[in-house]
């Protein structure tokens, strides 16, 4: 694997975080949850229409989580676009150990919490995150 192709899918890993955080945000009002309350209803599968965002902890707790996720992707095209070139190795780690931190409490709380179904899907949100960035890039 090139490093060409690290710092590319880098950005792909930045938008797949990323961008949970409007959706999220959108869960913030009443006007524009649905996205929210749907995606909340399909990470806990089945879709059955039990998740709602009608209590303001909710809401709250969404506003709280798009900004952390919409902050980590942009922090994520920056190390690509501003670091990588400067620290390719380290910024590919920090990355790395970044999303298996997520992936590792995100599952274990999903599971604590009576949604063993998050942590399937976050196998498959883990695999596409990391990609190629499983191993060192090798120099262009």
């Amino acid at each position: 694997m090139r490093s060409d192709f690290h710092k590319f899918w880098l950005k792909i890993t930045a938008i797949i975080v990323g961008s949970f955080g409007p959706i999220f945000f959108l869960g913030t009002m009443a006007e524009t949850l649905e996205p929210a309350r749907l995606t909340l209803d399909l990470l806990s599968w089945p879709i059955d229409g039990k998740s709602t965002y009608s209590h303001p902890d909710t809401r709250f707790l969404s506003a709280l989580t798009g900004g952390f996720l919409f902050g980590w992707g942009v922090m994520i095209w920056f190390l690509s676009s501003l670091v990588y070139d400067k620290a390719p190795e380290e910024t590919r780690k920090a990355v790395l150990i970044g999303i298996l931190s997520w992936f590792f409490l995100d599952s274990a709380g999903s599971i604590a919490s009576g949604n063993a179904s998050n942590a399937i899907i976050n196998i498959f949100i883990l695999l596409i995150a990391v990609g190629p960035l499983w191993k060192q890039a090798k120099e262009d």
